[in-house]
């Protein structure tokens, strides 16, 4: 008051400001994953495992039995989740181009396939590249297999490869304009400009989104098991089968929990880290 300024407390604030702007990139609140969770979540399932069925085996007992078995279909998960980010990044850094081109029914064309893709529910797209797609092809007399995982891959990648789009197009937005003005007085083409000072300057910008979106990817991945690729949720679910047992079912979902969560809470961690580094730097 009296023409003070407030006290504020610039950590703090610029804290919430990088986050906002990561919540805004990502359409949604960004998860605050802790160590405390796994570490719970880890007690949790250590009890249920220690349960005993009438002939006296554990559940832990069952369950090592068949983990090299579901550890397997994780690394199909791990593969899965590769394949289709490196494709969905692939196409999605040329869609993302096609946004911000000169031509306008280039643009048009880019933005409606983004958004399309962006929008549309995962599962859905899995479904239709299931059925859509061909089990096989012939070609010039041989017949050549489709597998199922395939299609899976290209079910996930076309979604990534929208949000890549969308973030890659942010990420050349967010440079400042005076950029392109002064390599323009220098003499640079505009594809000049764009390959050897924006694009450089936008890899820090993109990588902690990419990285949440492949974290994010990478947990969608138990969506292939609807529709019938042999991968982590899908050899669980028979192992349950198998065994027959009611007591097991927290103990094997517990694993699979605990799997991705090994795998994709380092992920989180990191992308913590450059989103504050870059966000200081930037």
């Amino acid at each position: 008051m009296n023409g003070r300024a407030m006290p504020v407390l610039p950590p703090a604030a610029e804290a919430l400001a990088a986050r906002a702007a990561v919540e805004r990139a990502q359409g949604g609140a960004a998860p605050r994953l802790r160590l405390r969770h796994g570490l719970v979540l880890g007690l949790l399932w250590a009890g249920a495992a220690m349960a005993q069925d009438a002939a006296g085996e554990t559940a832990f007992a069952a369950l090592m039995r068949w983990a090299p078995l579901l550890l397997e279909g994780f690394g199909f998960n791990i593969l899965i989740s590769f394949l289709a980010m490196a494709f969905g990044t692939g196409a999605g850094a040329f869609l993302g181009l096609g946004q911000i081109a000169p031509s306008r029914g280039l643009r048009a064309f880019s933005v409606g396939v983004t958004q399309f893709f962006r929008n549309a529910p995962w599962l859905v797209l899995l479904f239709f590249c299931m059925f859509l797609l061909p089990f096989e092809f012939v070609v010039l007399g041989a017949t050549i297999p489709f597998p199922d995982w395939v299609k899976a891959v290209i079910g996930l990648a076309l979604p990534v490869m929208a949000n890549v789009s969308e973030i890659l197009r942010g990420a050349v937005a967010s440079i400042p304009s005076g950029q392109w003005e002064a390599a323009e007085s220098l003499g640079y083409t505009r594809r000049q400009t764009l390959w050897r000072i924006i694009l450089p300057q936008c890899v820090r910008r993109m990588l902690p989104p990419w990285m949440n979106l492949y974290a994010i990817l990478t947990m969608a991945t138990v969506l292939a098991s609807i529709v019938g690729v042999a991968e982590m949720m899908t050899l669980t679910g028979r192992a349950l089968a198998a065994e027959n047992r009611a007591d097991l079912l927290l103990s094997f979902y517990g694993f699979v929990l605990i799997c991705f969560f090994v795998y994709c809470y380092p992920i989180a961690l990191l992308t913590r880290r450059l989103e504050a580094r870059f966000a200081v730097a930037g």
